[in-house]
């Protein structure tokens, strides 16, 4: 009894810094190797709300010219909900629409560019259902470009596909760009539009680099964001999360913390070990940084391979240069080559005139 008494007191005087994650399903994912790094039943499948923008943005990138000017249709009137207040008949690019579905998520955005991109909102799914299987989003499917539900049906997903997504999304300079604005002025024949962003984490933590809400009242609050810090690149993802943005700030601070990041790959410094060719000097064209805790640093490994080619041109591929951690991949990163035996006989050869003028000064 004694024990328990000067516990509870100890627990009143020094309160533990516990934190209690509120989401439903949840994932914190290395953005560079797609390690997953913390896991709330990230597999299952769940109503994602406006986080679905996130593949309609990267659709529209991969599959459209975006200086197209976008001439707004009778569609429009039935989206609901979230909008940036299109007109009939109003004129606008459609860089800026992505701009106004990522930062206001407007519905009415999201129907304009599904009938730009793909002629119909059924064409533009279609697109979007296509590229999540061949990326390997395995329990998502997706009904509209907008994320709006009804009765029940509606875009699924899960944790883990929205991460993965967001992943290969961030691979996109364009989407980069887009999915990390605070604020955005876009201009069509009729208005000047000034868009602030929905992402509160870019006030609330300054490592942030990218962000997408959702909200349906049967997904509830949806959320993936993006943070770096010190070469560490993070992905978060909640659903069902009345407390998403302060979980998402302290699950960054956590994982931050307990990972280093550990140069695997240097490009200033990279040789390669090899008696099968003579002359050739191999680089890489990226550093790679290892997300690792301290314990697992000495499992790490680079594994090389090279093909073996008769004869090299300058600047081919010629290998792949693995980083392992033990027995799993995190990365890839390809081995070029270079004829230094080539590069000394250009520089020792002089011209005609060059020894000309070389006598003459003698």
């Amino acid at each position: 009894m004694k024990k328990v008494i000067f516990l509870s007191l100890c627990l009143f005087l020094f309160p533990l810094n516990i934190h209690a994650l509120s989401a439903e399903k949840a994932i914190v994912m290395d953005l560079n190797s797609g390690r997953v790094l913390y896991d709330l039943n990230s597999h299952d499948e769940r109503l994602i709300a406006s986080i679905t923008k996130i593949m309609t943005c990267l659709v529209t990138i991969m599959y459209s010219n975006l200086d197209k000017v976008v001439v707004v249709d009778e569609d429009v009137l039935a989206a609901y909900g979230s909008s940036v207040y299109l007109e009939v008949g109003e004129e606008i690019k459609l860089r800026d629409l992505l701009y106004g579905l990522m930062l206001r998520s407007g519905n009415d955005a999201a129907v304009a560019i599904a009938n730009t991109v793909a002629g119909s909102m059924d064409n533009f799914v279609y697109l979007m259902n296509e590229y999540a299987a061949t990326i390997g989003m395995k329990n998502t499917h997706f009904v509209n470009a907008h994320g709006l539900d009804s009765n029940g049906i509606g875009n699924i997903s899960s944790a883990y596909d929205m991460a993965l997504l967001t992943k290969v999304a961030m691979q996109n300079k364009t989407f980069r760009e887009i999915f990390g604005t605070k604020s955005y002025t876009a201009k069509s024949n009729l208005k000047t539009y000034n868009w602030e962003g929905k992402n509160k984490l870019f006030g609330m933590y300054k490592y942030t680099t990218g962000g997408k809400t959702g909200y349906t009242n049967a997904a509830k609050r949806t959320l993936v964001t993006t943070a770096s810090r010190d070469h560490k690149d993070l992905v978060i993802v909640t659903l069902n999360d009345g407390n998403d943005f302060n979980d998402h700030k302290e699950l960054y601070e956590t994982y931050f913390a307990k990972y280093d990041a550990i140069l695997a790959l240097d490009k200033n410094n990279f040789t390669v070990d090899d008696t099968y060719y003579k002359n050739l000097e191999f680089y890489i064209k990226n550093d790679y940084y290892a997300l690792v805790t301290k314990e697992e640093a000495s499992s790490l490994k680079i594994d090389i391979t090279l093909y073996k080619y008769p004869s090299v041109a300058d600047n081919i591929k010629i290998g792949e240069a693995k980083v392992m951690l033990k027995d799993t991949l995190l990365h890839k990163e390809s081995i070029y080559a270079k004829n230094v035996s080539s590069k000394s006989s250009t520089k020792s050869k002089k011209s005609f005139w060059q020894k000309l003028f070389g006598w003459l000064k003698w």
